[in-house]
């Protein structure tokens, strides 16, 4: 079950805020746990327990830390509870990976097959959350949560549990206080606005989109021309865009329409001017968490040049690997790695070339890098850029009409534009867009006929995952 699936739309979702909204106040709480397991445990029971056995441990963790900060034994401790969170995450998405490299030089030495796990929902956003907080409470920097139940929603809460924002529990910690808090009108109508957008960029742009990234990469990378690769992938790196700021944003909606508000994950990250500020502006969450405890406990950019580039290199790379057990991740972390130690090395003068033109060299860069985060594998990114670098004609009979409709070609022009340069150019509407004000009459009908063509197009569809979720 997805925020865009038509049981979640018509089913949970109104039953869950009636709950929200009817139930007294201390059955809040309860009523949005009992709701976020029953969310999980859609996608399976094994996941369900999983994450339940994470929130319960690490709400021990936390109390058995805060006892420990700063006495013999503390640092192992954490250690320990560190080590107890990543396991389940190593184990069910990299240990396969890690086997079948292993038996590519010892054949036969790893049993791959019965390493491959389906991966629980969330898994890979709740165990960072979990991590965190530890450290966190190790550290001094948040006192420990002293109630399962809160706890729980921190980790657990349906409205950012299948793919974040990650959050910290430090910035969480008030409206934890009081879960499930009604929201006024105002706070009401934005959150709804938040929500109905969301679906909108998931269900008008990128599930339209992607039937054009699908055709593009039906067929080896090797027998289509330079154009098709070009606008599959280009359709692909909006594609994308849409579908997890979509969700994004449907999750910043829901959490102000259940008073468990989530923290942005998105800035129009298509207008940055460097890979730094690219990543100050896409996922946000996930570079933040990158930043403060993996980028500065390595030493950050306090010991040298090379140390600081090295560390550079380190956190990209993770950040590859967090996406995906597949050497295309790796090679999608090391593209920003590599570019954000050439910005580094660059310094000022990187500032005084024309603000176009290194803009249209981040975009070239994000652009290399989706290619190996979409391709179907490392060999087929390597051929598809190679294809488009060349401007290969392809194979007999691949027109490029067959792939492009008009269509679809109209939805992507229309999802460039939207996706930035329209917001840029038209400070009214960016800001429209963000207010948390009540709605006007305009923007009312302007939701309702959203909503309209959303959940038409859902409805004609029989499958709309988010990509994100399989991370």
């Amino acid at each position: 079950m997805t925020f865009s699936s038509v049981q979640f739309l018509f089913v949970f979702f109104p039953l869950a805020l009636a709950a929200g909204l009817l139930l007294p106040r201390r059955a809040r709480g309860a009523a949005l746990a009992v709701f976020s397991v029953l969310f999980c445990l859609w996608s399976g029971a094994r996941g369900t327990l999983l994450l339940l056995a994470m929130a319960l441990f690490n709400w021990g963790a936390g109390l058995v830390l805060a006892a420990r900060r700063g006495k013999k034994g503390g640092r192992a401790l954490l250690a320990a509870a560190l080590a107890a969170d990543f396991a389940p995450l190593c184990l069910c998405k990299y240990a396969a990976f890690f086997a079948e490299n292993v038996n590519a030089l010892l054949p036969g030495l790893l049993p791959a097959e019965a390493l491959r796990f389906a991966l629980p929902l969330g898994v890979s956003f709740y165990t960072f959350q979990a991590v965190g907080y530890c450290v966190d409470v190790y550290r001094g920097d948040t006192p420990p949560e002293r109630s399962f139940l809160r706890f729980f929603l921190f980790l657990g809460f349906f409205g950012h549990l299948p793919s974040g924002p990650i959050l910290r529990y430090g910035r969480q910690a008030a409206a934890l206080a009081r879960p499930g808090a009604r929201p006024g009108a105002v706070r009401f109508c934005y959150g709804a606005k938040r929500f109905i957008l969301g679906l909108a960029k998931k269900a008008i742009l990128a599930d339209q989109l992607g039937l054009l990234y699908a055709r593009a990469t039906a067929a080896p990378a090797a027998q289509l021309p330079g154009s098709v690769l070009l606008l599959g992938y280009g359709a692909f790196m909006l594609q994308l865009y849409y579908d997890f700021s979509g969700y994004s944003d449907m999750a910043v909606g829901l959490g102000v329409l259940f008073g468990l508000p989530v923290p942005e994950n998105f800035d129009w990250p298509y207008l940055s001017q460097s890979i730094a500020e690219f990543w100050r502006r896409w996922h946000i969450t996930l570079g933040t968490w990158f930043r403060d405890y993996v980028y500065i406990p390595l030493g950050g950019s306090r010991r040298g040049t090379a140390r600081t580039c090295l560390n550079l290199l380190a956190v990209f790379l993770l950040t590859g690997l967090w996406h995906g057990a597949a050497w295309q991740f790796l090679a999608f972390g090391l593209v920003h790695g590599i570019a954000r130690c050439a910005e580094y090395l660059a310094g000022p003068r990187l500032e005084k070339c024309p603000a176009p033109l290194r803009r249209a060299g981040t975009l070239a860069v994000v652009f290399v890098g989706w290619v190996f985060f979409g391709a179907p594998g490392f060999g087929e990114a390597a051929a598809a850029l190679w294809g488009i670098l060349r401007w290969q004609p392809g194979a007999p009979g691949m027109a490029f009409a067959a792939f492009a409709p008009p269509k679809l070609l109209c939805l992507l022009a229309a999802g460039a534009a939207l996706c930035g340069p329209v917001q840029a150019l038209c400070p009214r509407l960016k800001a429209a867009l963000q207010s948390e004000e009540a709605p006007g009459i305009p923007m009312m009908l302007c939701l309702l006929a959203l909503l309209f063509f959303s959940v038409m197009r859902l409805t004609a569809n029989s499958y709309n995952g988010f990509i994100y979720a399989q991370f």
